[in-house]
């Protein structure tokens, strides 16, 4: 049975019994909306040695823009809880903005250099959201392993940081992008594309997959790399925000070749803003 637990102190008792009777406690922040990409974080939690797993749902209105979505963003919390009970996750925490951020809230966190560029260019503030909600989150669970999607792989490395530059009693887990058989990476936002736009989408993944065939070919020019995923997600995406090779461990764009090279992607379909990403010579190939 998956307990639904509502206050930061509760949940913080919770997980404090558990610990105490030798259980080890596997975390995974989401903002609802769960797919197959989502269960399997819970999976690998359970494959990292957690024997508690919780999964949060939370949809954290710092991290969205005013021209954002946060009003639309799908809420489905009765098919999340669900699916976590289908799962058998332990607990599900599922706080108000209201107990996130109560009445005088000014406190926030902030990474510096590796959010600098890219969704922190595009997106003022949305890395100050994550990271502050993040620490919330982390506290009223405890010592635990936390495990995030490298989807968004910006944020993944922003909270590795995070994590790191705390010295946070967290051991957080990146784990690969879960894909669509035909590619598409799974996002909550998916939901949002008709048949048409869905269609289109894909030109990310072939985009991504043409890098991976070239690089496993021998190429490691930066530009022609990422000038592949360029061609393809142009000709079917309304609108660009970046594409670009960049440093997996400091997300600097690259100008000399080198064996290491993450591509990042973000673009627009409509009103849809779908992000991916490849590290070449360690992901799979799309």
């Amino acid at each position: 049975m998956t307990l639904v637990i509502r206050d930061p102190r509760e949940l913080f008792a919770y997980t404090e019994r558990a610990r105490h009777g030798g259980a080890r406690i596997g975390f995974v922040p989401t903002m609802g909306a769960l797919h197959d990409g989502h269960l399997a974080l819970v999976d690998e939690a359970t494959r990292r040695g957690a024997t508690q797993r919780i999964v949060s749902i939370f949809v954290n209105p710092l991290q969205f823009g005013p021209s954002e979505d946060f009003s639309r963003y799908p809420r489905t919390f009765d098919d999340d809880l669900a699916r976590c009970r289908a799962r058998d996750v332990d607990v599900v925490y599922a706080p108000t903005p209201e107990t996130v951020y109560p009445p005088g809230f000014q406190t926030h966190v902030a990474v510096e250099r590796v959010t600098a560029r890219w969704e922190g260019a595009f997106r003022p503030d949305h890395f100050r959201g994550v990271t502050t909600v993040v620490t919330k989150l982390l506290l009223a669970v405890g010592p635990c392993v936390a495990v995030f999607g490298r989807k968004d792989y910006q944020q993944w490395r922003t909270l590795d940081q995070l994590v790191h530059d705390l010295g946070l009693p967290v051991d957080i887990v990146g784990m690969a992008t879960v894909r669509e058989p035909d590619g598409l990476a799974l996002s909550s936002r998916n939901r949002y594309l008709d048949a048409e736009r869905r269609v289109r989408a894909l030109a990310i993944a072939n985009g991504l997959r043409a890098a991976h065939d070239a690089y496993a070919a021998g190429e490691r020019s930066p530009r022609v790399l990422s000038g592949l995923v360029q061609s393809a997600v142009r000709a079917e995406f309304d609108r660009v925000d970046y594409i670009e090779a960049v440093d997996p461990q400091t997300l600097e764009p690259l100008s000399e070749p080198q064996d290491d090279l993450l591509i990042l992607v973000a673009a627009h379909l409509g009103n849809t803003r779908l992000i991916d990403n490849l590290r070449l010579g360690h992901d799979a190939r799309p």
